[in-house]
């Protein structure tokens, strides 16, 4: 029986399949599609969701305004109740001002190098770190929306979590649940529809808030324990369900780590690389829209799976040491942008601030600056206390191999400096257009090596603007930039913005300039810009 439905513009549009052929377990032993097609011909395939009993439910997000006709498809060709489901979409273009539903799914940029929305407006990658924001202790909803709406008023535009196969605990831990439960029935038997109930509402609402949510399948030890056919049917529950929002898929965290106490970690490890390149495949195949797909290393992301052309952007871990990190992650950065196949750059993890009693909040602007100005294509921070989401009365407390990575309570967390300096680098970067940005560091002495990582990071767009990241207050020779120009130079302060003027200079003949020594004993910007 056909039905019309109305829609707008990359706004999830959902309607029901019911099934009038019962079966005694639904999950495993239905598959149902249903065949979009646009006025031009184009069709998608979007996977249904089974959301218990009888019910099957479809999730489309049209791309451009105009009438769509549907057609359910199954599994089992003696269904006819669902295979003569048919209708039309009267789609309307969104006029909203949510940049991720008026601007379009976020991409990768046709340069490789960033992402875009799907109408090529640049988008900004500046992700949080929320890995358990799906449990109940982050209370849903007071909780979670006072969260996401602090981090969309920093200027934060993506959100990294897990969908509930969480790390640090073993399977069906209690801390891991949500009001509901958990994602699947004991043993893996079949996917629980009431914990997704759950985990709609607060993926619904950050995308209303303007916030990417980069969904991470499960951490990388679910794979030996679920096994590839399950985690495959986990995957197809996740692209069903939230395929038609704004989204980025991350398949698995720390993907080819073997869980923390096993007894064959060699041939886990082996196990998980496989089988995460063989996900990546199915993912790619099942995914109605192309979101933009990655993978959560213990180093880089790249090398989790056989072949990395599978991935849309390159993912890094890059250490959690505090300044002894640092090495690590510059040379991490570097070495991933000169790899091929060339993609985008993005640090997903890197030193939470408050991990260990330190990484704090000028950590936390070295790793922003240095990711941005070396090419990056995005930078995600990270709060102790956030990712795990302690709080006052239920700290998450220890981790496997026996010990606790800190108790600090989310709600003190979320208020740490680092959070607002990284905002304010955003900020900054936005004045300019900063996805035209290249490395230009031969353009500043001193400058940062290998013997010492502290000195200048410099980058910008020649003739327009250069911004030198200084991590200790010392001055610096800017040379060989465009001489026929006059430049507006000042010191800007990475804490808060401000700007202290050194006012119109002139280069020599050598297109040479020397800076005065920063004001106050600490990191800064040096930013030049063309009149």
């Amino acid at each position: 029986m056909a039905r019309t439905i109305h829609g707008f513009t990359y706004r999830s549009t959902e309607w029901p399949l019911v099934s009038g052929k019962r079966y005694p377990d639904p999950f495993n032993h239905l598959t149902v599609d249903v065949d979009v097609s646009d006025e031009k011909g184009r069709i998608w395939r979007v996977p249904a969701y089974w959301a218990g009993g009888d019910e099957w439910r479809v999730r489309f997000a049209p791309p451009h305004e105009g009438t769509y006709t549907w057609q359910a498809r199954c599994s089992d060709p003696g269904n006819d109740t669902i295979q003569e489901q048919t209708g039309t979409i009267e789609v309307e273009r969104y006029d909203g001002d949510n940049p991720l539903l008026s601007h379009g799914f976020p991409r990768v940029s046709e340069d490789r190098r960033h992402f875009r929305y799907a109408d090529g407006t640049p988008f900004f990658w500046l992700g949080d770190t929320w890995w358990m924001g799906l449990c109940k202790r982050l209370h849903w909803p007071d909780d979670f929306q006072l969260l996401a709406s602090d981090r969309r008023e920093l200027g934060f535009t993506v959100i990294q979590l897990v969908m509930g196969l969480y790390p640090d605990m073993p399977a069906f831990d209690e801390r891991g649940a949500n009001e509901a439960g958990y994602p699947w029935e004991e043993g893996f038997s079949r996917i629980n529809p009431a914990y997704f109930d759950m985990a709609d509402l607060r993926i619904q609402w950050l995308v209303r808030e303007g916030l990417a949510p980069c969904i991470v399948g499960c951490w990388g030890y679910y794979l030996p324990w679920m096994g590839l056919e399950k985690m495959k049917l986990h995957w197809r529950y996740i692209v069903a369900r939230y395929s038609a929002y704004p989204v980025f898929w991350c398949l698995a965290g720390e993907a080819t780590m073997p869980y923390y106490n096993s007894k064959t970690p060699k041939r886990d490890s082996e196990t998980q690389k496989r089988g995460w390149t063989q996900i990546a495949s199915y993912v790619r195949s099942i995914d109605p829209y192309g979101h933009p797909i990655t993978i959560h290393p213990t180093r880089v992301g790249r090398e989790q799976v056989d072949d990395p052309a599978l991935l849309d952007f390159d993912m890094l871990q890059t250490g959690h040491g505090d300044r002894a990190s640092i090495p690590s992650h510059v040379q991490t950065i570097r070495q991933s942008l000169s790899r091929e196949p060339k993609m985008p750059v993005v640090v997903g993890e890197v030193c939470y601030e408050g991990i260990l009693e330190a990484s704090r909040s000028e950590i936390q602007r070295f790793m922003f600056w240095t990711t941005i100005l070396l090419g990056g294509g995005g930078h995600t921070y990270g709060a102790n206390g956030i990712w795990q989401m302690n709080t006052v009365e239920v700290p998450f407390g220890p981790s496997p191999h026996g010990s606790s990575w800190g108790d600090t309570p989310w709600e003190e967390a979320y208020r740490l400096p680092g959070g607002r300096h990284v905002s304010v680098g955003k900020s900054i970067l936005e004045r300019y257009p900063w996805w035209r940005f290249e490395p230009m560091n031969e353009h500043v002495r001193p400058r940062f090596s290998e013997q010492d990582y502290l000195k200048p990071y410099a980058a910008g767009i020649d003739g327009e603007v250069l911004i030198v990241f200084l991590p200790s207050p010392a001055a610096v020779n800017v040379k060989g930039i465009d001489a026929s120009k006059k430049y507006r130079a000042m010191f800007v302060d990475p804490k808060n913005g401000k700007e202290y003027s050194i006012g119109t200079i002139h280069l020599d003949k050598d297109s040479s300039w020397q800076s005065p020594t920063p004001p106050i004993f600490q990191d800064w910007l040096l930013i030049l810009e063309a009149e």
